[in-house]
Formats: structure tokens, C-alpha cells, sequence
């Protein structure tokens, strides 16, 4: 049986590798009531450029590094 205060030092651990939000940045519906500037979607159009853009990077990066 595993020590209950073991597993809440681990907790932190885990939040440094949860890319759930990464992953739903690209598919979150806006609210239909409150339409957003022209900047803030020009700033979120640049952030999913910027996560593809570091995401291709380090895939090119552990293929050659495999390789």
C-alpha cells in the first residue's frame, strides 16, 4: 500500500507535464456575447503559431538527436 504522503509530493511533479491546456488551446469555442478585439485574436493567432512552430522544432530536434 503506498503512503498517502507520497503520493502528494508527486502532485507537483505532475503538473509540470500536463499539456492538456496546450492541446485545447486550439479548440476552445469563444462566447457568442462577448466578441473579441482584433488584438486579442491576432495575439492568440500568433500563440498557436508560436506552440507549432516550438512543436516541430523539437520533434525535427529528437529525430536528430535519435538519429
Amino acid at each position: 500500500m503506498t503512503d498517502p504522503k507520497e503520493t502528494d509530493q508527486n502532485e507537483p511533479i505532475r503538473e509540470y507535464f500536463n499539456f492538456r491546456e496546450v492541446f485545447t488551446y486550439f479548440f476552445r469555442k469563444q462566447d457568442p456575447t462577448n466578441k473579441p478585439s482584433i488584438n486579442l485574436r491576432i495575439m492568440h493567432g500568433i500563440n498557436k503559431f508560436s506552440i507549432i512552430v516550438f512543436l516541430i522544432a523539437l520533434i525535427i530536434w529528437l529525430i536528430k538527436r535519435l538519429v
